[in-house]
């Protein structure tokens, strides 16, 4: 934040207090303010955002220490708390209409914080990941999950190895390196201008957290097989999937939206994949999908979730939910889940997967769903089928990755064999 000035200072709270009305996702409401805002240079842009995030994900802590709910205070508190700008610095490189709140915030004294204060956690939230990890657990998660992301690439194994694109951009002065988990990963520090890169555009690389990629490995998709991806969304797991089929046999990208399909399309083509098939379907009761009952190697269901364990990327949505929409979310999750496994055919798999840190949207929707089919599927020891290093036997059939541990976003996955 070294080249502060009273116009970005200024632009920053005007985007904070838009974002802060909480009324759609932040990166589209930040994407909306800048672009109506157009005379912001591209070098003031990522600076606003770094501010607006890190007001979103410090929310409470800001608010408590501030003693303020309003934009340039919050703007202020973090640029001191969180960026490290002394309060002499930011009076001198700010209009003088905040010179008065910052005098407040100096003469303000430090109050005591409860955990989920500090970890800008709300207390719903707080409640549930403290009585599923305990006060340790639930502290070191809340601490991860206000770290920035890292920057995750996958190599399309059908266009071109990780090593060889390691050395590209290692010739080009792009620092990657290979990420621990994924052998098909690479993580860097940020975003170098990737979408106007050769590499993405012939097809070589996709934006992707190791731990998503972790989930397509799960599937363990064959040649020759035929596979569902039963909840595809712009398709970053189906494109994953195709890749390790080699492109052969059948891969199906099922979704209830045209607009995420359509996204796909540009993807699929840069992918060089030709086995994927793309269907929209009205609802997981959709009769397209009842024509493969019974047939399918492979299903994996990316289930629609809260996204708690995504909140490096998405800090918003820990305040644009509640412990009600959980329970409507569980509610979907099973009957999706249900419809399906009727695809699977006999010694098939069916990997259901989320990005949710919530017990209530995995193990328990995995123990409900087994219970109503009883005698049909059995779970299969995920870490064990994945025999990754890094990845330690789990005292659960499950796997769960988190940020705090993993250094990927936070995933579940289960893994379920039709009898």
């Amino acid at each position: 934040m070294e080249i502060l000035n009273p116009k970005l200072f200024d632009a920053t709270v005007a985007a904070t207090a838009e974002i802060l009305k909480l009324s759609s996702p932040a990166d589209i409401m930040l994407s909306r303010y800048f672009r109506n805002n157009r005379s912001l240079g591209s070098h003031e842009r990522p600076l606003i955002a770094d501010v607006v995030y890190s007001v979103i994900r410090n929310k409470t802590y800001l608010e408590k220490i501030s003693g303020s709910t309003d934009a340039p205070m919050m703007c202020l508190t973090s640029l001191n708390k969180i960026f490290g700008l002394s309060l002499t610095s930011l009076k001198a490189n700010v209009a003088k209409k905040w010179h008065e709140s910052i005098e407040n915030l100096k003469e303000r004294p430090i109050p005591e914080l409860s955990p989920e204060d500090r970890y800008s956690i709300p207390d719903w939230l707080w409640k549930k990941m403290n009585t599923q990890y305990g006060l340790d657990g639930a502290s070191n998660l809340a601490q991860a999950l206000l770290a920035k992301a890292p920057f995750d690439l996958r190599v399309n194994q059908v266009r071109a190895s990780r090593k060889q694109v390691l050395a590209e951009l290692a010739s080009e002065g792009i620092k990657g390196k290979a990420t621990p988990l994924s052998s098909l990963g690479i993580r860097i520090k940020e975003n170098f201008g990737l979408q106007k890169h050769r590499l993405f555009l012939e097809g070589h690389l996709e934006v992707q957290d190791e731990g998503s990629q972790i989930l397509a490995q799960l599937v363990g998709a064959k040649r020759g097989q035929m596979v569902v991806d039963f909840c595809a969304g712009a398709g970053g797991k189906t494109l994953a999937l195709g890749a390790m089929m080699s492109n052969q046999g059948r891969l199906y990208a099922f979704d209830v939206s045209a607009k995420r399909l359509e996204r796909l399309k540009p993807r699929l083509k840069r992918s060089g994949l030709s086995n994927v098939q793309t269907q929209l379907i009205g609802s997981e009761k959709d009769p397209r999908i009842q024509r493969l009952a019974g047939k399918i190697d492979r299903v994996l269901i990316d289930a629609p979730c809260s996204g708690l364990g995504t909140l490096r990327r998405n800090p918003d949505m820990k305040w644009r939910q509640s412990e009600k929409d959980i329970s409507s979310m569980a509610e979907k999750q099973l009957r999706i889940l249900s419809a399906a496994s009727k695809l699977v055919k006999k010694d098939g798999l069916l990997i259901y997967g989320t990005c949710s840190i919530l017990r209530d949207e995995n193990e328990s929707v995995i123990e409900n769903f087994l219970a109503e089919h009883q005698g049909r599927f059995e779970p299969v020891d995920a870490a064990q089928s994945l025999s990754i290093e890094g990845i330690d036997p789990q005292n659960t059939p499950y796997l769960k990755l988190l940020p705090n541990t993993h250094g990927c976003d936070g995933f579940f996955a289960a893994i379920l064999r039709a009898i």
